[in-house]
């Protein structure tokens, strides 16, 4: 057989390897996958309501629609494309879809859903996410560039992740009951509507320092962030620290701030800079500013407001100040 022979036969076979073969959910499949026996209805009848279906390479999962009193579901590292089956399991409170092969996490709403995972699969959008309890979402891995979501639906949702994706800005992330979200490795250049996201604690918006979530500005946080406490910056384009970490001045309850790996970090007296502008801050690349930080910023703030009141009896002067 000829080199170009093997080469066609190895082509052949990644593109068999793309096509799933079919593989049919069957009922003694679900049977020996469940697990929980719990009281349902009106606490005279028991069902089991844990349904473990992680890794079996399933295509179609049909049958599952009979399983109504499942609330723990797994359907991790199968070959799904759709989960309209589910659409009878009204009493999900728990779903794992994790590595499959859809493109929409789009389900009819769920009423007690609280938990979902559709980390590492196609999904291009966020439409279709309505459940009025859910409280933690994983969209990570994904191929998302645009978030709409149905923020009077989602009014309980305190955790999103959404790692990985295409997102370019933070417009249609704000959540009101957010209080994590996490949106590193995304190509984000703009901030905005996260003013709406007076709950929120947590913010990462971690760049890998080339091709993800290029920020040069910080423009777009707002003072109605009155619970932000942790911003992670990691890795993306601030390069002008003083006109740029003034605009986070206005976060009252700012903690910890990281600018490791991004061109600000590389100034001199970086620390002193932002602690001078932010005194709240506990630490910065998650080391602890010492007192002898403190009282030097303290000091080069006097310096400056003193350079500040000579220059105002002095405008001609002003252009010598920093």
């Amino acid at each position: 057989m000829s080199d170009e022979d093997d080469t066609q036969l190895e082509e052949g076979e990644e593109e068999e390897e793309q096509e799933p073969v079919e593989c049919k959910l069957t009922e003694q499949v679900c049977g020996d996958s469940l697990a929980l026996l719990c009281k349902i209805g009106n606490g005279l009848s028991h069902a089991y309501v844990k349904m473990d279906l992680h890794g079996k390479s399933l295509t179609d999962i049909s049958i599952i629609s009979a399983f109504v009193h499942v609330r723990y579901l797994d359907l991790s590292d199968n070959k799904l494309d759709s989960l309209s089956p589910l659409s009878s399991l009204t009493h999900l409170l728990t779903l794992k879809a994790d590595n499959n092969r859809l493109t929409t996490a789009a389900l009819p709403q769920m009423p007690y859903l609280q938990r979902a995972s559709f980390q590492n699969n196609n999904i291009t959008t966020t439409e279709g996410i309505s459940h009025p309890l859910l409280e933690v979402l994983n969209l990570n891995n994904n191929q998302i560039a645009e978030a709409k979501f149905d923020t009077e639906a989602l009014r309980k949702l305190s955790v999103l992740e959404i790692r990985g994706n295409q997102l370019t800005s933070t417009a249609g992330l704000g959540l009101p009951k957010l209080q994590r979200l996490y949106l590193g490795e995304n190509m984000i250049t703009q901030i905005c509507d996260l003013d709406k996201c007076i709950a929120l604690k947590i913010l990462h918006l971690r760049g890998n320092g080339e091709t993800t979530n290029q920020l040069e500005t910080l423009d777009g946080f707002s003072k109605n962030m009155v619970a932000l406490q942790y911003l992670n910056l990691r890795g993306t384009k601030i390069s002008a620290l003083k006109p740029e970490i003034k605009k986070i001045k206005c976060l009252p309850m700012l903690r910890g701030l990281i600018l490791k790996d991004t061109p600000v970090a590389k100034e001199e007296e970086y620390r002193i800079e932002v602690i001078m502008n932010i005194r709240n801050l506990e630490r910065l690349d998650k080391d602890i500013f010492t007192d002898e930080e403190r009282q030097e910023a303290q000091e080069l703030y006097r310096q400056r407001e003193e350079e500040g009141k000579l220059s105002e009896n002095n405008p001609e002067g002003a252009m010598f100040l920093d």
